[in-house]
C-alpha cells in the first residue's frame, strides 16, 4: 500500500474500512482498534464539516499525517517489515485469547496517542508556533475519549457481564478509560513540545526513544493487577460471539 497518495480524510477513512474488513474476514482482533479509528476518523471530518475545530485545513493535515503512522505501522506488519515497538506490541495481542475488546483498543490508543499524535503535530507545526494548534489537538482527544465511553457501553449491552464487573470494581473502570485518555493526552502534547525542538537530523532518534518508552508501559493494560486481571479474565470468558460480531459491534454508528 502506497500511502504518499494519500491525501483526503476520504481516503483514509477507505483504507480503514478495508481493513476493518480483511479483519472481519479473518476474524482478526486487531480490526478491534481500525473499527473505533475509523469512527473517530469520521467523527474529525464531520467536526471539521460543522466547524468544531478553531482551524478546519490544519486539522485535516493533522489527521492524515496522525492517521498514516497507523495505517504504515498495519501494512507493515501484515508484510513482515519493521514496525515501531509499541505498534507491535499492540499487533501482538492479537495471538491471544485473553485481552477483552477494550484491552486490544487501548493497547491502539497507547501507540497512536503516546507515540504517534505528538510526533505527527510537531510534523504539521515545523516552523511555526506549536501552541496555535494545542485546542484543536485537545478536542481531538476528547473525541476518541468519548467513544471510547460508547465502546464501553455497546459492550456492556452485549456482554452484560462486563457492566456488572465494570461497577463491581471502579479500579477496572479507571483501568479502561482513565489510563487512556488522561495519561495518554498529557503525555501526547508533552512530548509533541519537545520533539518540535528536536533538530531534524534528530527527530527519528528522539521518535525511536519515545517508542520504547510506550512500549515499556503495556504492562500497565496486560498486567493491570490481581482484581483487575481476574474481573478481565470472568468477562473475557463470558463473552459471546466471535471477533468479526465484535467488530461489527464496533463499527455501529453513534446513535
Amino acid at each position: 500500500m502506497n500511502l504518499n497518495h494519500v491525501n483526503t480524510i476520504d481516503e483514509v477513512i477507505a483504507i480503514l474500512e478495508t481493513i476493518i474488513i480483511e479483519s472481519e474476514k479473518n476474524n482478526d482482533p486487531m480490526g478491534y482498534f481500525a473499527a473505533l479509528y475509523q469512527k473517530v476518523t469520521i467523527n474529525v471530518k464531520e467536526g471539521i464539516a460543522n466547524n468544531y475545530f478553531e482551524n478546519g485545513p490544519r486539522m485535516e493535515q493533522l489527521d492524515i499525517v496522525f492517521a498514516k503512522r497507523y495505517l504504515d505501522a498495519w501494512y507493515s506488519c501484515k508484510n513482515n517489515e519493521p514496525v515501531p515497538l509499541s505498534w507491535q506490541r499492540a499487533f501482538d495481542l492479537s495471538t491471544n485469547y485473553w485481552p477483552i475488546v477494550l484491552q486490544h483498543i487501548l493497547m491502539g490508543i497507547n501507540a497512536h496517542i503516546n507515540l504517534d499524535l505528538g510526533t505527527a503535530a510537531a510534523e504539521i507545526s515545523r516552523g511555526k508556533n506549536l501552541a496555535d494548534l494545542e485546542n484543536d489537538f485537545n478536542k481531538i482527544n476528547t473525541i476518541l475519549s468519548s467513544l471510547v465511553h460508547e465502546v464501553q457501553d455497546n459492550l456492556s449491552a452485549v456482554w452484560p457481564a462486563l457492566k456488572y464487573l465494570l461497577k463491581w470494581s471502579g479500579k477496572v473502570d479507571d483501568f479502561l478509560v482513565d489510563f487512556s485518555m488522561k495519561l495518554a493526552r498529557e503525555g501526547a502534547w508533552k512530548y509533541a513540545n519537545q520533539i518540535a525542538n528536536v533538530p531534524e537530523p534528530e527527530v527519528q532518534v528522539s521518535i525511536d526513544e519515545r517508542d520504547q518508552r510506550v512500549a515499556d508501559i503495556v504492562h500497565i493494560i496486560t498486567k493491570p493487577g490481581m482484581i483487575a486481571a481476574i474481573a478481565l479474565g470472568i468477562i473475557r470468558i463470558t463473552e459471546r460471539g466471535d471477533v468479526s460480531k465484535k467488530i461489527q459491534i464496533l463499527k455501529k454508528p453513534t446513535v
